[in-house]
């Protein structure tokens, strides 16, 4: 019998600027994955403060995770040996990153920055690694949403022994570009997927915001690019799924839930 790894991924709304109940709301679905038996949980991309671009706003609420402030914030964190990716506003040297914290005891055990940035994004700086992060179990790296678009932090992750990728996304699109990508996410992750032979994990959010919306998708993606599960579009929630191990570079026979598609091409998207 396969040994398997208990992950999970939540779908969310958005908080914005509303640290207090992000965290909350985070405990909350912390609680609920360790009950599953949890390893890893994945929240979105900017899920703590919100995802804010806007530059005065964003340095305004942007974390030094040197600071007291953000280990005050931290101590809300449930204390746990649960490891929780979420994504976050970061300021550093006067710098803003849009990054995402890997969270384990209420410490810290580090960071991956946003590397590929949309034109929308251009208050932050670009990170420049893709560390890799042990969870005793397995290995995984992180993509932060529009870098699924690239194979190179797949790739690089892949190098350094990782078997899986947590993707925090926010697809808070206008509404004819999120019709347009609604079923176009899936199939470009698969593609980083099949090239780094990974599996991915992804965490988006649901809802409106002024004239935006967003479906999802959060889902587990096998390291042929088939979707094995995956939310219900439009629904908030907590996936989990049993991520076989020592299954790095290999293709996968295990029965999906739903079909991958192939996937198209790529472009900058219009938020």
């Amino acid at each position: 019998m396969t040994k398997t790894a208990r992950i999970c991924a939540a779908q969310t709304p958005e908080f914005i600027e509303d640290v207090p109940s992000a965290t909350a709301y985070l405990k909350d679905l912390s609680e609920a994955a360790i009950g599953q038996g949890a390893s890893l949980l994945v929240f979105p991309e900017g899920f703590l403060q919100g995802y804010i671009v806007e530059e005065r706003r964003a340095r305004d609420i942007a974390f030094n995770v040197a600071s007291s402030d953000f280990e005050k914030t931290l101590q809300s964190f449930p204390k746990t040996e649960l490891t929780i990716v979420v994504g976050i506003i970061e300021v550093e040297d006067g710098n803003l990153f849009n990054t995402a914290i890997i969270v384990r005891q209420r410490a810290l055990v580090g960071q991956y920055r946003k590397m590929h940035l949309l034109k929308s994004e251009r208050a932050f700086t670009p990170g420049t690694r893709c560390p890799v992060f042990d969870v005793g179990e397995f290995k995984f790296g992180v993509n932060i949403c529009y870098d699924a678009n690239f194979p190179d932090p797949s790739k690089e992750a892949s190098r350094a022994g990782a078997s899986l990728i947590a993707c925090c996304a926010n697809n808070m699109l206008r509404r004819k570009t999120a019709e347009e990508y609604k079923e176009r996410h899936n199939a470009i992750r698969g593609e980083r997927c099949r090239e780094a032979g990974l599996w991915m994990i992804s965490s988006d959010v649901t809802g409106e915001r002024e004239g935006k919306v967003s479906w999802g998708p959060t889902s587990v993606i096998a390291p042929d690019g088939t979707v094995m599960k995956q939310l219900p579009l439009g629904e908030r929630g907590l996936l989990g799924f049993d991520l076989p191990l020592g299954t790095v570079g290999v293709e996968t026979k295990l029965k999906a839930d739903e079909t991958g598609k192939t996937a198209i091409a790529l472009g900058s998207l219009r938020r």
